[in-house]
């Protein structure tokens, strides 16, 4: 459905243009700078040299396309650096988040993710490498449960381990081993993860209902809703917004145009 819109949207814009150039030219030279009024044999005439040129020239389409995606890019680039911005404060330095690798680096990577995110499990290798080889990266963990009511079960518990574990170095061990575990994610799954990992299990379940945890991933929706981002996982670096499991590759790349 989206593809057809861009289609439609882009043979709107083009033969606009070839309209306009039709009309340049069937019209005499001293015709003056103003709206004009066509025949029904002037329409006709003029969709002729449209569609004949279309049939001539196959090859605009694309090229076409291909300018109407690199515009809404940009313009997508656009938004998202004015929306992170905005939320500079909320999105790197928050109280109510999880902060892993160097607190003090050069470089802040905030990933939004969800423990039934297919895609995000794949991607915990690539968060484990980035923190295991950079030391100069600050890496940000925002649960972001968009998957149902088992993702929200989880996250609350996520956030309550969190409020145990300043350092985060049980955190990491319990993130990895609930998002990294075959089957759903819920709230049996996430506690019995946090008990294998050494958490108060009793006072998770008492904070699952806190006002930290409900602050917390309040904030974390608000937040991604202000972004544009509705998709795990996510990432920001610097003033980009980079969506989807790129890939370790990718985002060491995004690191590396940080620091330049």
């Amino acid at each position: 459905m989206i593809a057809k819109r861009i289609i439609e949207m882009t043979l709107n814009a083009r033969l606009a243009i070839l309209i306009a150039t039709a009309l340049s030219l069937a019209l005499p030279v001293s015709a003056p700078a103003q709206a004009q009024s066509f025949s029904a044999d002037q329409r006709e005439e003029i969709g002729h040299i449209v569609k004949d040129y279309l049939l001539a020239h196959p090859e605009v389409m694309q090229e076409v396309m291909a300018e109407l995606e690199k515009r809404q890019q940009t313009a997508e680039a656009e938004k998202h650096r004015a929306a992170v911005a905005q939320n500079k404060a909320t999105l790197f330095t928050s109280p109510h988040q999880v902060v892993l690798g160097n607190p003090q680096g050069n470089v802040t990577m905030v990933e939004f993710f969800d423990y039934n995110c297919g895609f995000c499990k794949r991607a915990l290798s690539d968060m484990l490498d980035l923190i295991k080889n950079d030391n100069n990266l600050k890496f940000v963990l925002k649960e972001f449960p968009v998957l149902g009511e088992g993702s929200v079960e989880a996250a609350r518990v996520a956030v309550a381990a969190r409020m145990q574990d300043a350092s985060g170095k049980k955190y990491i061990e319990f993130h990895q081993k609930l998002l990294g575990s075959r089957g759903g994610a819920d709230k049996m799954r996430a506690l019995a993860v946090a008990k294998e990992v050494g958490f108060d299990v009793a006072r998770i379940e008492k904070d699952m209902a806190s006002d930290e945890v409900k602050k917390t991933i309040e904030e974390n929706m608000k937040l991604a809703d202000a972004l544009g981002v509705s998709g795990t996982p996510s990432y920001v670096v610097g003033e980009e917004v980079v969506v989807g499991a790129v890939g370790i590759d990718a985002l060491r790349e995004k690191i590396s145009a940080e620091r330049k």
